[in-house]
């Protein structure tokens, strides 16, 4: 009988004419011998691992694994078909097999690392488990197609991963509340910074600026009198150059007379002739000296003008330069010290501040005690204090200042000894005591206040 293979299926034909086991995708079977189908498609295997660090913590590692025969090897194929093949590859058997091995080796590998390394190392924790599996799963012919490891779970009642959270989340916030203090510190010390450049910027442009302008006025005073020198020596070459045309003029004058005195008078006249020729000389360079002469002058004065103007001008730039760099440096100098008293009032109001907080609290302290210990009597406690902090001798000096500025006038009056019996005559006898005692009285009001008595009730005498 001939048969074929799907693309996912191989044929394992064994029998007669065959050692171990063929395997094949067709072929033909023959009566004395045995032919088994089996699929070599991968299949997914879920887990969920519970292992246990080396710190003793249990946790679980959930996984998915995708395994099937190695399809590329005939030996591990060979296995397969000898091993596996012959069960279900979704049976309970070949799942406790490979469940069995992906658990022995995860086990001995979380053993031997410790929590922190397993959460933070997840990959190579993943490369491990992958390759110590496909180890064990070599001797099966199988192999890992692909393994997919999911976060790490708490076992109930060892929240491990759930604390650690919970950790990452309080530093996190702590970390950011750290954060927003510094940045609205540097953000405070750098609005001031920026303030006091900008004071230093501008006191350092206006120093440039006064010296760039003292500059081009130099430079314009420079410009100006070297155009008034071009100008002067300019005007005394013209002025040389008029005298030596002036001469020329007089020395052809000279020959024309001469040539005429010559061709009228030679014989007579060659001495007057070589006197005329030498008075010419004479002339010519007497105009030539005082050219010369006058050119020099003139010259050596625009020359010394010149210097001196230049010698000027830069000693006027030098003060001004080292005025400015003077009021740059005190500019400097006032800005520091207006950041150090800043700085000095700054902590001198700030420790004022805390030893009053020191102070209140203390006394807050020390009210309590006395509170506690006078039974939070608030009356005894008012006596206390009015008592250790001396109010009530102040207030007794007080009174005493007060009624010695008063300075009492004090008067004793004799009604005499009258005496009498009978009822009306007690009675007339308290009316006239009455009116003894209104002269007393009308009196000590006058001396103390200076008022007197109504007209109707009479006047005193004084």
């Amino acid at each position: 009988m001939f048969k074929v293979a799907r693309a996912s299926q191989y044929l394992a034909i064994t029998g007669a004419g065959i050692e171990d086991i063929k395997l094949s995708k067709k072929s033909w079977v023959f009566p004395w011998q045995s032919c088994t189908v089996f699929d070599v498609s991968p299949v997914n295997y879920t887990f969920k691992v519970q292992a246990m660090s080396a710190e003793k913590l249990p946790f679980v590692l959930p996984a998915v694994f995708t395994i099937g025969p190695r399809v590329d090897d005939d030996d591990a194929l060979i296995l397969y078909a000898r091993l596996i093949s012959p069960h279900d590859k979704e049976s309970n058997h070949v799942h406790e097999l490979v469940e069995g091995v992906i658990e022995g080796e995860t086990r001995v590998l979380a053993a031997s690392m410790t929590m922190e390394e397993i959460f933070k190392g997840t990959k190579e924790f993943k490369k491990e488990v992958f390759d110590k599996v496909q180890l064990e799963l070599n001797q099966f012919g199988l192999v890992i197609y692909n393994a997919n490891v999911k976060q790490l779970v708490d076992v109930p009642g060892h929240e491990y991963f759930s604390y650690l959270g919970q950790k990452t989340q309080m530093e996190a916030a702590n970390q950011a509340r750290i954060d927003v203090s510094e940045a609205k510190m540097k953000g405070e010390i750098g609005a001031k910074e920026r303030t006091g450049l900008t004071v230093q910027n501008a006191a350092k442009i206006d120093a440039e600026s006064k010296i760039i302008s003292m500059q081009r006025q130099g430079e314009g005073t420079k410009e100006e009198i070297k155009v008034k020198t071009e100008v002067k020596v300019f005007e005394n070459q013209k002025e040389a150059d008029v005298a030596k045309a002036n001469a020329e003029l007089a020395m052809k004058k000279a020959a024309w007379t001469k040539d005429a005195q010559v061709a009228e008078v030679e014989a007579t006249k060659a001495v007057a002739l070589r006197e005329a020729e030498l008075q010419t000389q004479v002339e010519k360079m007497n105009a030539l000296t005082r050219t010369e002469k006058l050119k020099a002058e003139f010259l050596s004065k625009a020359s010394v003008e010149y210097e001196t103007k230049v010698q000027e001008a830069n000693w006027e730039l030098y003060n001004k330069q080292k005025q400015a760099e003077a009021l740059l440096y005190e500019k400097q100098k006032q800005a520091e010290a207006q950041k150090a008293e800043a700085d000095a009032a700054f902590y001198t109001k700030q420790r004022e501040a805390e030893g009053l907080v020191a102070l209140a609290s203390a006394q807050g302290t020390y009210l309590r005690t006395l509170l506690d210990a006078v039974q939070n009597d608030y009356s005894c406690l008012r006596d206390f204090l009015m008592i250790n902090n001396g109010i009530y001798q102040e207030i007794a000096k007080t009174n005493a200042l007060a009624v010695r500025d008063l300075q009492p006038k004090i008067s004793v009056w004799n009604h005499g000894g009258e005496q009498g019996g009978g009822g009306s005559g007690n009675a007339m006898k308290d009316i006239a005591g009455l009116y003894k005692m209104l002269p007393p009285v009308l009196d000590t009001v006058y001396d103390q206040t200076g008022m007197q008595p109504p007209a109707w009730m009479g006047t005193l005498s004084k």
